[in-house]
Order: structure tokens, then sequence, then C-alpha cells
């Protein structure tokens, strides 16, 4: 099965849905609730903390279900076709509750809420899930994975600043424009999910394997030594993600002091404008850099080539807390975001190899399984910043503001805690990402054996593939 260029990019585009809802989720829906339809800050507080439980599930099982999916269509293909169109109807739902409950109370907000943050992200898994699945299985080569990822990451980018940057000058000031943001928003994801279908070929093979029941399944995946050494290294990735975005509303307020219009090039930027172009300028500037990035992980190897760009990255941080106000602020993370492309590309690279290695252990190909353990592991990143943010601030005795007082005077231990929020905790996330691809063993000779164990696994045909030794 070899796939057209147009089916590579129409695949890659999936990405752009992937990045556009859920950061436009992750960003705004909280606000939205809390802030403008006036629901309790300590509901959403248990909202989140059930939802964290639901998350925890139903990454894992999704995977496994779809692993053992037997249909003329596939394995992911049913999955996907079935729920995309659900999942944009639920994203604009999300937005927009009926009128006469937002009148009803906080009680019935809240399980409205609840009912829509929980089925959204069940749609969302399902959709994800089964797409992220289908990259190993489509694209088995390695220096054509490289240039796949470096197209979907270039979607990614592009759903990333759509996410961020439209839904403020969409809903306006009193987000009375919410219900066109969020028919907009639904749309390109819905359209985004369904081109990708256009593009996906499932392998027959992988379909003929013979499924693993859920305990083996478990078992197998989490007694692979190079996928607990990705896990530590994708965790810690994640967590310097969650970090960069939580602290930049702080580290532009009271370490940059960002606090009315600033004049670039000759064009007068208000403070909110500010603030999305700090975080806008690295997402911009990995653009570039994605094909630099993509051609170094084809010539080099994933794992060098996230190590290069961890540590790059770790580097640029270092002007991120040197920053002392805007213009510096922005050249900082402009030269972090050429190092971000890097990091955008080469985890997807790794863990598919660690499948590959996978079917060579136990014969069968289980993309659903372990993309479903990991995105229940970099769960945790969430609750890891969460943590780092609230005692840093706490013990550094940060003020918050009121309307008394919009710029309070932090203590100096407040500022100094918002530049290692932002910088210092991520250079030391990076070393332990590092770190980690260090003790990663799926590298030289082993990968070099595993890869000659596959070709010669895959020349069998279904039936004799599944008789295999390693298929166990």
């Amino acid at each position: 099965m070899k796939l057209t260029g147009w089916q590579k990019i129409l695949y890659a585009s999936g990405s752009l849905g992937v990045a556009l809802s859920y950061q436009a989720f992750g960003t705004y829906i909280q606000f939205l609730y809390i802030d403008i339809l006036g629901l309790k800050a300590s509901l959403v507080g248990v909202g989140w903390s059930l939802y964290g439980i639901w998350n925890a599930l139903n990454d894992p099982l999704a995977g496994y279900f779809s692993d053992r999916t037997r249909s003329r269509w596939g394995r992911r293909t049913p999955w996907i076709a079935g729920a995309f169109i659900p999942l944009g109807l639920f994203f604009y739902l999300l937005w927009v509750p009926p009128a006469p409950l937002l009148r009803s109370g906080r009680t019935p907000l809240f399980v409205w809420f609840m009912a829509m943050i929980l089925v959204f992200d069940l749609l969302w898994t399902i959709v994800v899930m089964n797409w992220s699945a289908l990259f190993p299985e489509m694209i088995p080569e390695p220096r054509e994975r490289a240039g796949v990822s470096g197209w979907r990451q270039l979607f990614s980018v592009i759903g990333l600043l759509i996410g961020v940057a439209l839904p403020p000058i969409l809903v306006g000031a009193d987000w009375s424009g919410r219900g066109s943001m969020a028919l907009l928003l639904a749309t390109i994801t819905t359209v985004a999910f369904g081109a990708a279908l256009l593009g996906i070929r499932e392998r027959p093979a992988a379909a003929a394997e013979a499924p693993l029941a859920l305990a083996p399944a478990l078992a197998a995946s989490w007694q692979s030594h190079p996928f607990r050494w990705f896990l530590v290294a994708n965790l810690h990735k994640e967590f310097v993600y969650s970090l960069l975005t939580a602290s930049v509303p702080f580290w532009a307020k009271y370490v940059l002091r960002i606090r009315g219009p600033a004049t670039v090039f000759g064009v007068a930027l208000e403070p909110g404008m500010q603030n999305s172009l700090l975080l806008a300028a690295a997402f911009v500037m990995a653009l570039p850099a994605l094909p630099a990035w993509t051609m170094l992980a084809s010539r080099s190897g994933a794992r060098r080539a996230w190590q290069a760009a961890q540590a790059g990255f770790a580097l640029a941080m270092l002007g991120v807390f040197l920053a002392r106000d805007f213009p510096e602020g922005m050249a900082a993370m402009s030269a972090a975001g050429l190092c971000l492309g890097g990091l955008l590309v080469t985890p997807d690279l790794v863990i598919s190899d660690v499948i590959d290695e996978d079917e060579t252990v136990t014969g069968r190909r289980r993309e659903g399984m372990y993309f479903g353990l990991n995105g229940f592991v970099i769960r945790f990143a969430f609750t890891m910043q969460g943590l780092s943010t609230g005692a840093i601030l706490h013990f550094t005795r940060y003020v918050g503001s009121s309307p008394a007082s919009l710029y309070p005077a932090q203590p100096p231990a407040a500022v100094l805690g918002m530049r290692a929020l932002i910088a210092l905790l991520p250079i030391a996330a990076s070393i332990v990402v590092i770190a980690s691809l260090q003790r990663y063993p799926l590298h030289g000779d082993r990968y070099r054996a595993m890869r000659a164990k596959l070709g010669r696994l895959r020349t069998l045909d279904p039936a004799a593939a599944a008789r295999h030794p390693a298929a166990g």
C-alpha cells in the first residue's frame, strides 16, 4: 500500500481539527462558564476533577477497542467516520447552553457543563486516537514518516494559532458572538476530520492479526522498555507546553510589565494583543523550522533530533528568563519557536518506532493501545503544571489583582517565581527529556535489527504472520 502525495496531505490535515478544537476548548471554555455564564469556580473545579478521571479511563479503553475492531472498512476508519460529525456538534453545543437553562440556576448549568465536556471528550478521544494510530500503520518507512509528520505539524500549528487568536476577535467583549464563533470553529474541525478520512488507507494485514485480550495487551505495552522511556520524555515535554501557555499572562503582566499600548513598527498594540503575540510568536516561528527538523529527523533519527530540539529550546528559555520588556520577550519567544518545531515533529516518530518493535515481539499492530496509554499518561502534565503554578505563586506571596488595583505591586520573590515558572521549570523538564531519551534503547544496532526483523515479518502473508513466533 503506497500513499500518494495528496493522500498524505489529506490525512495530515486532520491535525488542524485536533489542535484547533482542543486548544480553543482548553483556553476559553473555563473562562466562559465562570466569568461570562456565572458558574461557581468551585463547581467547575469539581467538574475538572471528574473530567480528569473520565480522561484517564477513556484513552486506553478507546485504544483497546479500536485494536480489536474488525470490519470491511478496517479497524480505525469506522470509529472516525461514526464520531467526527457528532464531535463537531457537541463542540458547538459546549459554547451555547440553551437560554432557558441559563435562567434556571447553577445546578442545571453545571449538569449541562458536565454532560457536554464528557461527551465532547469521549468523541474527541475516539476520533483523535484512531486518527493518530493510523500514522505508523499507514506510513511504515521512517523517512516517509518524517515527511508526513512535518505536514501534520504544519496543520497543527495553524490550528493552534486559530484556536488561540480567533475566538477573542469573534466573540466580542461581552461574548455575544460566541454562537457564530462556535459554529465556525466546529465547521472547520468537522471539515478537517472529513478531509483526513479521504486520505486514510488502512493496511489489510494489520486487521487480519488476532488481537490480544485487555490484560495481556496492557502488560505487553508496559513491559516495553523503549515505551517506558518514551513516556517519561513525552510527559515532561507536555509539561513544558503547559507551563509555557499557563505562565505567559503572569509573565507578560508582572515581569515584562505590559500595561498599556505599545508601538511596534508604527503599529499600536493593546496589552491583550501583545499577550497574544508573545505566545503566537513561538508557534509562528515553528512553521519555517518544521522542514529543517523533519530533515534532521530523517537523517539522524527522531531520538537525536528530539534531543537537539529540546536542548535548543532549553537554551532559548534562558532568554525568556532574562527578558525585561515586550521586544525582548518577543525575541526570546521567537527563538524558542525555532526549536519548538522539532518538539512537534519528533515524538510521533519515536512512538511509531516503539510500535514497530512491538510488532516484532507480539506479531500484532497495536497502535490503539500505545496511543491510548500515551494519552492517559500525558494528562498528568496538566496536573503537574497546576500544582507547580499554585505552589510557586503561593510560596512567593503573589498578590492577585482586584477592581481597586488591577496592577498590584508584586514582591521580588513573586516576580522571580514567575520567571521560574515560564523558564527555569521548562529548562529542568527539558533536561529530564534529554536524559530519558539518552536511556531510550531503540537506536543503533537494536534499531537496525528491529527494522530488519520487521521487514522479514511483513514478507509473510497475514495467516502466516499470525502463526509467526513473534505473535506468541
